[in-house]
């Protein structure tokens, strides 16, 4: 590294400066874990990102010795710089567009906001949607219960109920789903997408008569219990319309194939794909068009984890009358060890007019179970995984549970798992995990619409990256998962222009810039 670069290094150190309202940091012993605590009264914050000054680049870094949104500005060079590890950007070169980031509102998230004070709450909700929060802009709503809920329930427990004339929503959506959704939608101005998805149909119509434990839908595939689960459906949305929440989209079903094991833990139901097709193309389909609450959402088959492709897209998407129903896939992030990310690809590649769409994902499920306070490794693996998504064509990440209590529910069969978000309601405060930062790193500066650009890590393989451009403004993710810091290199190709940085050990950096 040259004197001069060395020079431009020590620049952008003096230039550092801490998100406009920074961590207030809790330290949990022995591993030193860092978490920022919230309250009714103070809770870090971070401002928009305006204008970048001309020649400048503008970094927000966190990292595991504890920067969170840390901010520095450095020079831009048009005069290449020598590093360890070279990473080009260019913007000439286009791939996916960008829908977004975002949560869950499940049960245990509204239980876990309602248990804090209503100003508490607040500041709650604009950590993740707020004009100075992370810039949150989708969320997924389930539909009925889950495992994150406290009782196992469904909006038609009548049996033998086929027109659907007891549907109602539970208590459940109007105290700990609907306010806060809305709240959502008034901090977003309402830009912000929301999908719904199915664990069950209610327990009297499946085949192992409850909607806990494997089993499908009763009789033939699109017979009458197919055709009264396409009014349950589409009755949700319209009873969520009547209160005042529109849907962008759904996915058919969570986790289809866990409908396969008979004795599985909580909710679930089975759907093949050819099942998928049959009954999206033959009855859900037709419906959802032929009614104003359905007829424009956006529809997603698997909602499953990616092992499953290419196979099941095919399955749908070569259908010429499935395909029309259906907009894109949804997948999840368990079980990623046993199918390459590359099935990403292949997938899009294959059907490139659809769209694939992250829609769940959380730490905790296995391995230690439920919340580890101020855990910085599992930011990490955030990050890994949103990283490797977009560079596989993926649109946008959706985490699971926003928020949980300190033990990692509640859940009803005891399924504790972590989340971005811990409340102590006891203390009527909330924690800021790093996973929270980690998403932020993304949803904060990848703006909706932003396209993915060509980005190549040239030199040692030790940093991940991905970059997207949104009118002109270039913004690059990097991620550090080794104990040294990184001297980086960065090319902007489309201009002839070059960054140079230092790259915290165990860190993650947003990078942003205009095209000069």
């Amino acid at each position: 590294m040259s004197a001069e670069n060395i020079i431009l290094v020590f620049a952008a150190v003096l230039t550092c400066s801490l998100a406009d309202r920074p961590c207030a940091q809790k330290i949990f012993e022995p591993e030193q874990n860092i978490v920022c605590v919230c309250n009714a009264t103070y809770c870090d914050d971070i401002e928009p990102l305006s204008t970048i000054p001309s020649g400048k680049a503008v970094i927000y870094v966190s990292s595991l010795a504890g920067k969170r949104f840390a901010k520095a500005t450095v020079p831009i060079s048009d005069q290449k710089m020598s590093a360890d590890i070279s990473i080009s950007v260019d913007a000439r070169q286009e791939f996916q567009s960008i829908m977004g980031f975002g949560g869950a509102f499940t049960d245990s998230v509204g239980i876990n906001i309602a248990s804090l004070k209503e100003t508490t709450q607040r500041n709650l909700l604009k950590a993740y949607f707020g004009r100075n929060g992370i810039g949150y802009n989708m969320a997924r709503v389930p539909i009925a219960s889950t495992d994150f809920s406290t009782r196992e329930y469904s909006y038609a427990d009548t049996p033998g109920d086929m027109e659907m004339k007891s549907f109602s929503l539970a208590d459940e959506d109007f105290k700990y789903k609907i306010p806060y959704i809305l709240s959502a939608m008034n901090l977003t101005g309402g830009n912000i997408k929301l999908f719904a998805s199915p664990w069950s149909a209610p327990g009297w119509m499946k085949t192992n008569g409850r909607m806990k434990g494997g089993g499908t839908l009763k009789g033939l595939v699109n017979g009458e219990y197919y055709q009264s689960y396409a009014v349950y459906l589409t009755k949700f949305f319209e009873e969520y319309a009547k209160n005042g929440v529109p849907f962008w989209g759904m996915t058919l079903q969570n986790e289809p194939s866990s409908g396969l094991l008979p004795f599985y833990g909580w909710q679930t139901m089975l759907f093949t794909a050819d099942m998928e097709r049959d009954f999206v193309k033959g009855v859900l389909g037709p419906m959802f068009k032929s009614n104003d609450a359905t007829k424009n959402l956006k529809v997603m088959a698997l909602d499953d984890n990616r092992l499953w492709l290419p196979r099941w897209a095919d399955k749908i998407f070569d259908d010429p009358d499935a395909t029309k129903y259906v907009d894109g896939i949804g997948v999840h992030w368990y079980f990623n060890a046993l199918a390459p990310a590359s099935l990403l690809t292949s997938t899009y590649k294959k059907h490139p007019d659809k769209f694939l769409l992250a829609t769940e994902a959380c730490t905790g499920s296995m391995g230690v179970h439920g919340p580890i306070l101020g855990d910085w490794y599992r930011a990490e693996e955030y990050a890994d995984d949103i990283i490797t998504n977009l560079n596989n064509f993926v649109s946008g990440w959706v985490d699971w549970n926003m928020c949980l209590n300190e033990r990692g529910g509640p859940t009803w069969v005891n399924n504790f798992v972590d989340s971005p978000i811990i409340v102590n309601s006891t203390a009527d405060e909330f924690y800021k995990q790093p996973m929270f930062y980690a998403m932020g790193h993304f949803s904060k500066f990848i703006a909706a619409d932003s396209v993915r650009i060509t980005t190549k890590v040239i030199g040692k393989q030790e940093i991940m990256a991905t970059a997207v451009n949104y009118q002109g403004r270039r913004t690059l993710l990097l991620l550090n998962k080794h104990d040294r810091s990184q001297d980086v290199s960065i090319a902007d190709s489309a201009t002839g222009h070059y960054i140079l940085l230092n790259i915290d050990p165990h860190s993650i950096v947003s990078v942003i810039w205009n095209k000069q």
